[in-house]
């Protein structure tokens, strides 16, 4: 196995380690992604399943899988964040980007359900930004 990547929860009860060399990393705009992340898009990467390890927190995993496209979401039950999953045809561990301790290595980034994208997500004002809270 090359070079592992770790990454956890929140609350850090659930922990695990992967192989960090991901084929794919998407960033999906679609609806079912927003409501899944309560955010404009969904960042999740594809791992090996065979150089993926679940350090601790095993029992601490829920599994929600929805019919429509297949959407699934494992979350840990304490804190509530996203935690890597195997999709369902078995053959990719779904890594949610966030969820890392460190950078992922990819092969490529696909932007996806672009046309579904919520409209403010990106609309005609001037960002501001702040290193923190604005207040």
């Amino acid at each position: 196995m090359s070079k592992l990547i770790k990454g956890k929860c929140l609350c850090g009860d659930v922990k695990y380690e992967i192989e960090n060399r991901f084929e794919q990393f998407y960033i999906c705009h679609c609806e079912q992604c927003r409501k899944i992340t309560g955010s404009a898009y969904a960042s999740n990467l594809f791992g090996d399943p065979r150089r993926f390890n679940v350090i601790c927190g095993l029992e601490k995993i829920k599994r929600f899988d929805h019919d429509v496209r297949g959407f699934t979401k494992a979350f840990c039950i304490v804190c509530g964040s996203g935690v890597p999953y195997l999709n369902t045809k078995g053959d990719s561990i779904v890594v949610p980007a966030g969820t890392l301790d460190g950078e992922p290595n990819f092969t490529q980034k696909n932007i996806i359900f672009h046309k579904e994208k919520a409209n403010w997500s990106e609309q005609n004002e001037i960002d501001r930004y702040f290193d923190g809270f604005p207040f």
